[in-house]
């Protein structure tokens, strides 16, 4: 069982790294340890942004993932995706 959740996370590593410094890359909302709020781009462990507020950290992923035609996910202080806000072209 270990074995396969192994894989399932290293499936998803390689998802996240294909997709990173292209159109696809995504947006997300996460807590951040130092400044409270971050944005990051999949792919990057560093944050694109870093704020005090959730709001402000909302607002900035929004208008990435509006601006790149792609997705932002805002997710818990603990992780769990709460809302997504979708900016593909269909």
């Amino acid at each position: 069982m270990a074995n396969s959740n192994n894989n399932d996370q290293n499936n998803r590593n390689e998802y996240f790294e294909d997709r990173a410094g292209t159109d696809e890359a995504r947006f997300h909302v996460v807590p951040h340890e130092e400044e409270g709020w971050a944005v990051k781009e999949e792919g990057n462990d560093d944050p694109v942004y870093t704020a005090g507020s959730k709001s402000d950290a909302v607002e900035e992923a929004k208008q990435r993932a509006e601006k790149s035609g792609t997705m932002a996910y805002v997710h818990s202080e603990h992780g769990q995706i709460e809302e997504q806000h979708n900016y593909k072209d269909e």
